[in-house]
């Protein structure tokens, strides 16, 4: 079974050539790549957060297995909605679910749900995928789509389940914790703002982000599939967060009345 592109043609070019010419376009010159247990990136329209997103992948060794964290932006019916086996498609081509990885997973947790319909029309997992084909031509996937009922205990639950399944696993996977940042307010808000959560991130504080984001009204839209994936990594090892990048969509349009912040960090 195929996962069919969703947004292709609208939060990027549903071109091959086009796309790659896009991706390469946002890639900074970088000396030297980090050995990451973890990254941060966001999931708008690449013309607004692609510069971001290459950033903060351009900067990281990527393996070829990635489990992907992100936030579902509709109702879904369960938890965790994970897309257990088949592939995703993009115009770069065909990528498979990592099977074993996903199998492994499900049975570290109970609040995991195969879920493949859960996927279809979410963009938030689907806009990393090309960044991170350009970069693996080997990748395969375990994506996991985190509802917005999710409290931080079953959010903890959900990242010790992941660190135990990628022990056992027994190969390098990068987690990919997919989110933007502060919708629709000031460059000046954005910025206060987003360094809030931004903090914790670094700090690898996963129940300060979660408590960080309610206790302001933040609208950090990936914050639990964040929290998550700082659980697992730090599990795994990681001793902080390395900010790559960070812009607003008003740096990219001009327009800083009403902005949606971007962040790209390195969990290390």
């Amino acid at each position: 079974m195929k996962r069919e592109p969703y947004v292709a043609g609208y939060f990027y070019p549903d071109r091959k050539e086009i796309l790659i010419e896009t991706i390469e376009s946002f890639i900074p010159e970088v000396k030297e790549k980090i050995k990451a247990l973890g990254v941060v990136s966001p999931h708008a329209g690449y013309e607004y957060s692609g510069p971001v997103a290459a950033a903060v992948y351009s900067a990281v060794i990527i393996p070829e297995t990635v489990v992907i964290l992100a936030p579902a932006h509709h109702q879904i019916n369960s938890l965790f909605a994970l897309y257990d086996s088949g592939s995703w498609l993009t115009p770069l081509g065909q990528v498979p679910i990592e099977e074993r990885l996903s199998e492994l997973l499900v049975g570290e947790t109970q609040l995991i749900t195969r879920d493949r319909e859960a996927h279809r029309k979410e963009h938030s997992i689907e806009v990393q995928v090309p960044f991170l084909q350009y970069f693996q031509k080997n990748l395969s996937l375990v994506p996991i789509l985190v509802s917005y009922q999710a409290n931080y205990e079953s959010l903890a639950e959900l990242g010790q389940a992941i660190s135990r399944a990628v022990i056992n696993f027994d190969r390098p996977v990068l987690l990919v914790a997919s989110t933007d940042m502060s919708h629709y307010v000031s460059q000046k808000m954005a910025e206060e703002l987003d360094h809030k959560a931004i903090s914790f991130i670094e700090r690898l504080d996963p129940q300060g982000l979660f408590q960080v984001v309610i206790s302001y009204g933040l609208s950090m839209c990936g914050f639990q599939p964040t929290a998550a994936m700082l659980v697992a990594a730090k599990a795994l090892g990681a001793k902080e967060g390395k900010l790559i990048k960070y812009q607003t969509s008003g740096d990219r349009t001009g327009d800083y009345r009403e902005v949606v912040g971007y962040a790209g960090l390195a969990v290390i």
